[in-house]
C-alpha cells in the first residue's frame, strides 16, 4: 500500500518535473534546426519561443525547489502523471501557432495523440502544413515511444529513483542490471534502426518519383511514427498516399518491431538468437496475428460479389497488423471500415487493438505476455484439478529468461486488463450517449485508449469537445497503464501537511 502524500513530497516531484520541462526546451530546438534546413524561418521562431517557455518554466520550478534528493514510489509515479500532461500542453502551442487547429484543445489532442503514440488526429490540411511543424508531431512520436522519462534517464535521474520512474511510466523489464543503461539501450536500438529505415525508405521513395529532400523526410517521418506505433502520417492519406506495395511490406516490418519486447531486441542484438524460436510472449504475438487476420479475412469477404480476395487479404492483414501493434496505419481511406467491414471483421479489428503489442516495447493496449500469462493461468488450473490433491503445479514460460508463474503476476494482470476493458467500454457507452453508433464507438475509444489511431470517422475536428477530452484522458491512463495514474488521483485527493 502506498502510504499517504505530504507536503514534503512536493519538493521532490517539482524539482525533477522541473528539470524534465527543461529537457522539453532542448527537444524544441531540434524542429527549428529543420526549419532552417527549409527556411521555414517563422515556423523555426515558433519553436525558439516554445523552447524558452519550457526553459522559463522548468528553471522556476528548480528555483522554487532547489532540493534534489531520491523519491519515493508515490513521488516517482505522480511524476510520470504530471509530466506527460505538462509536454501535452507545452508540446502542443507550436501546433497552434501553426494555424492548422481549430482550438488549442485541438492542438492539446494531437500533442497528447503524439506522446502517446495513438495517432489519431485533429489536424486541419495536413497535406499544406511546413515541414517544422510535421516533423515535430513525428519527433513527439519518436520521444513519447521511447518514453518522456527515458529521456531523463539519460541525464536527470540516478539510483533508485531512476527505477522507480522508469517503472512509473508503464515499464516493467530491466533489460539491463542498470536502468539509466537500459534506457541507453533502448535509445541506441531506435536511432540505429532510424538511420536504417529512413535511408531504406527515403530511396523507395526517390525510386517513386519523390524529390531527394522530400523522399527523406517523409521516410523519416514514416520511421519514427512506424517504430513507435504512433501512426501519424506526413500526408492526410496515411500509407495510402504512396500507392506501393513494398512501402506496405516495410511499413509492416517496422510496426512489428516496435511491437516486440525491447528485451527480445537486446537478446537479438547480443547474439542470443534462439531467444527468437524460444520467447513465449512472441509466440503468443504471431499466433494472435494469424488468427485474427484469418476471421476478419472470412468477416470480410463474406456476401460480397466479384471479390478480389488478394487485394482483400492485402487491405485486411495490413490493418490487423496495425491495429494489434497499435501504430493505426491504413492503406485505405478513413471511410472503408464503414462501407467495407463487416461488424463481424470489424469486431475482431476492435480485439486485435484492444490486445495490443508486446509488453517494454513502444506499443500499448493489453500486452500479449499478460495474455499468455492467463493462458497459462488457465493450463494450471486444468491440471490442478485432473491430478491428485496433494500435487504442486509449478508452470513456466520463457520470456527471456524461464520464468515461474506466480499468484502476484496473475492478481497484477487481472487488474490491468480489467482496467483496461472497463476504459473500453467506458469510452464506447460515452460515444454512443452523444450520438454514435455503439460499435463505432466501441472502435474509437479501443483504438484510443489502446494507443492506435485507426479510425472510423468518429474523430474530427467537429467533434464533441468532451468526447476529445475524453479521448486525451484515455490515450493518457492507456500510456501509462493506470497505476500511476491512480497514484496521481491520491496525491490530489490525499496532500496534507506533515506530522
Amino acid at each position: 500500500m502506498i502510504p499517504q502524500f505530504s507536503r514534503e513530497d512536493l519538493k521532490g516531484i517539482f524539482h525533477y518535473i522541473g528539470k524534465l520541462i527543461i529537457a522539453l526546451g532542448y527537444l524544441f530546438l531540434v524542429p527549428v534546426f529543420v526549419g532552417l534546413i527549409y527556411k521555414e524561418w517563422d515556423c523555426s521562431l515558433d519553436f525558439i519561443i516554445s523552447s524558452l517557455l519550457s526553459f522559463s518554466f522548468g528553471y522556476l520550478l528548480i528555483f522554487l525547489y532547489p532540493e534534489e534528493s531520491d523519491i519515493n514510489w508515490r513521488q516517482a509515479m505522480t511524476i510520470t502523471s504530471i509530466i506527460w500532461l505538462v509536454y501535452m500542453f507545452l508540446g502542443a502551442f507550436p501546433l497552434f501557432l501553426s494555424g492548422h487547429y481549430n482550438s488549442y484543445l485541438d492542438s492539446c489532442f494531437e500533442s497528447m495523440s503524439a506522446l502517446a503514440t495513438t495517432g489519431l488526429v485533429l489536424v486541419r490540411d495536413l497535406d499544406h502544413m511546413a515541414y517544422t511543424y510535421n516533423f515535430w508531431r513525428h519527433f513527439m512520436c519518436f520521444i513519447g515511444g521511447q518514453g518522456i522519462v527515458l529521456v531523463g534517464l539519460l541525464i536527470f535521474f540516478k539510483g533508485a529513483s531512476a527505477f522507480k520512474i522508469y517503472v512509473g511510466e508503464g515499464r516493467e523489464e530491466k533489460i539491463l542490471p542498470n536502468v539509466v543503461q537500459t534506457a541507453k539501450f533502448i535509445w541506441l536500438v531506435s536511432i540505429c534502426y532510424l538511420i536504417i529505415f529512413t535511408l531504406v525508405l527515403g530511396f523507395i521513395n526517390i525510386l517513386h518519383g519523390i524529390p531527394p529532400s522530400r523522399a527523406f523526410f517523409h521516410a523519416l517521418c514514416i520511421f519514427m511514427a512506424g517504430w513507435d506505433t504512433a501512426g501519424f502520417a506526413v500526408q492526410s492519406q496515411n500509407i495510402t498516399y504512396y500507392h506501393s506495395g513494398i512501402i506496405n511490406i516495410i511499413t509492416a516490418l517496422i510496426v512489428i518491431l516496435g511491437a516486440l519486447s525491447f528485451g527480445l531486441h537486446y537478446a537479438v542484438w547480443t547474439g542470443k538468437f534462439r531467444e527468437i524460436l524460444k520467447n513465449y510472449e512472441l509466440k503468443i504475438f504471431l499466433i494472435s496475428i494469424m488468427l485474427l487476420i484469418f476471421f476478419s479475412y472470412i468477416g470480410y469477404i463474406k456476401g460480397k460479389e466479384d471479390t478480389d480476395f488478394v487485394s482483400s487479404f492485402r487491405i485486411v492483414s495490413y490493418h490487423i497488423i496495425s491495429g494489434h501493434t497499435g501504430v493505426g496505419y491504413t492503406n485505405a481511406d478513413s471511410y472503408h471500415f464503414k462501407h467495407h467491414w463487416s461488424e463481424f471483421s470489424l469486431a475482431f479489428l476492435i480485439i486485435a487493438m484492444g490486445l495490443g503489442g508486446c509488453s517494454c516495447s513502444t506499443s500499448g493496449g493489453i500486452k500479449m505476455l499478460r495474455i499468455g500469462l492467463f493462458l497459462k493461468e488457465i493450463k494450471k488450473e486444468i491440471k490442478e484439478f485432473s491430478s491428485p490433491f496433494s500435487t504442486v503445479i509449478v508452470e513456466k514460460f520463457h520470456h527471456i529468461r524461464d520464468i515461474s508463474i506466480s499468484d502476484a503476476q496473475i492478481k497484477t494482470s487481472i487488474i490491468i486488463v480489467l482496467m483496461y476493458i472497463i476504459t473500453y467500454l467506458l469510452g464506447g457507452i460515452i460515444g454512443s450517449f452523444l450520438g454514435y453508433p455503439f460499435l463505432y464507438s466501441l472502435f474509437e475509444s479501443t483504438s484510443a485508449c489502446a494507443n492506435v489511431g485507426l479510425s472510423v470517422g468518429i474523430t474530427n475536428p467537429s467533434m464533441p469537445n468532451i468526447l476529445k477530452i475524453v479521448y486525451i484522458i484515455e490515450m493518457w491512463i492507456g500510456r501509462l497503464e493506470f497505476i500511476s495514474i491512480f497514484v496521481f488521483i491520491k496525491f490530489l485527493f490525499s496532500l496534507r501537511s506533515p506530522e
